[in-house]
């Protein structure tokens, strides 16, 4: 949160959830198509060996006092390789995204294998933040009609993309996917349990039940604690969230194969959440990685790689059949209090997990006394119990920690 707001700002905030709120009071069916517009012709940025990449913008079907955010940026990219019409994928980024690197890396990745893709910037993101405010600072706020109307507004928004790739003949409109991470993979999974035109889907580091990620996630302690005051509890959160809620809606898509990538020591979205959606469908392809919400950094690549070869494998009429694993470090940043060395800041690394949840776990930690190594079992979420060996001492110890 910014230190410094001027008064203008402290009034735009008060006239946006006003705005939402007002919104609220008419709920809109996500299932129903959004109003037909005639689209502007794209411009030509730039183009390289693999695909042409154009820019086009239009009016949400959505309006806020923001004038920003009433505004849909978009980044299309169509291959060079092959003929049109190419089929496509509509890819959303995560919370707070300040730019587009891991999206056009993805965009690149399917440009090689013949595959469009179209980039949407998500509400209250990127161009579309007001000033003075960080990039998904306004998305995401203690206030149930704010979420909901922040929600509706982004399915919405990928309804008129959607139509806008239907209007354009480089795109197969037979064949359109759509791709999201975290929170574009919640909002991915609402816009296809919505969207009959999306015919295969990816879900990275995303779930299901919005109500128990803002009561769990450890990115939101902030806006569960305001919640709280204002006297709501997760049960009466998820009534408020329902109209928003992938679940009331995914059902319809039962029988479909999506691919859905989750981290195995998610905090952020709770591993229970991501089990969620993958319980929502009869045979989707999973890949689960040993680590938390942000770990997937060190093999970023690897991913995006296995989101396009299922795209590849699922549009040229192939079934797409998941790693088993991709190797990824369990990295750990915690507090650990011993009889030995009393206690102790240290980062380190899983070199040991007796099962796939880490009920017994070896970590090697650095730590200002030196290296250590922990043995313990894990009692909670990030609390274990065990033993510290030292180069000198061993001791009974207690260690907390987050997966990164």
């Amino acid at each position: 949160m910014l230190q410094r707001r001027s008064g203008l700002v402290i009034a735009l905030a008060i006239a946006v959830t006003a705005n939402l709120q007002a919104q609220s009071t008419s709920p809109v069916d996500l299932r129903q198509p959004v109003p037909p517009l005639i689209f502007e012709p794209w411009k030509l940025v730039s183009e390289t060996d693999s695909s042409r990449e154009y820019s086009v913008s239009f009016p949400s079907p959505d309006t806020s006092p923001v004038p920003e955010n009433n505004v849909v940026p978009v980044r299309a990219f169509v291959p060079t390789l092959g003929s049109a019409p190419h089929p496509v994928v509509l890819i959303l980024h995560f919370w707070g995204a300040r730019d587009l690197k891991v999206e056009r890396s993805l965009a690149g990745q399917l440009a090689r294998r013949g595959i469009a893709s179209v980039i949407m910037a998500l509400p209250y993101h990127l161009g579309r933040t007001p000033p003075g405010k960080r990039s998904g600072e306004l998305a995401i706020q203690p206030d149930p009609a704010a979420l909901r109307a922040t929600m509706t507004q982004a399915v919405r928004d990928v309804k008129r993309t959607v139509d806008f790739i239907a209007s354009r003949s480089e795109f197969d409109g037979s064949r359109i996917g759509i791709s999201g991470t975290s929170l574009g993979a919640l909002v991915a999974s609402l816009a296809y349990g919505t969207e009959s035109r999306f015919s295969r889907a990816a879900f990275v580091l995303g779930g299901m039940d919005l109500a128990q990620i803002l009561w769990s996630s450890s990115l939101l302690v902030e806006a569960r604690d305001a919640l709280r005051r204002r006297g709501f509890t997760e049960n009466r959160l998820r009534f408020e969230l329902a109209e928003v809620e992938p679940l009331t809606y995914i059902g319809t898509r039962k029988s479909d194969q999506p691919f859905i990538i989750g981290g195995r020591f998610d905090t952020v979205i709770p591993t229970s959440a991501t089990d969620a959606l993958i319980g929502s469908f009869e045979h989707p392809k999973v890949l689960w990685l040993e680590t938390g919400h942000y770990g997937g950094i060190f093999v970023q690549s690897r991913i995006l790689k296995e989101v396009a070869n299922y795209f590849q494998a699922e549009f040229g009429g192939n079934a797409y059949v998941a790693p088993k694993r991709i190797f990824v470090p369990t990295l750990r940043i915690g507090v650990e209090g011993s009889t030995s060395n009393g206690m102790d800041i240290g980062v380190g690394i899983d070199l040991w997990k007796s099962n796939r949840s880490g009920d017994w776990m070896g970590t090697g930690l650095i730590t200002p006394r030196g290296p250590q190594l922990f043995l313990g079992y894990r009692v909670s979420a990030g609390l274990s119990i065990g033993a510290s060996i030292g180069t000198k001492r061993v001791g009974a110890a207690i260690f907390w920690s987050r997966v990164l």
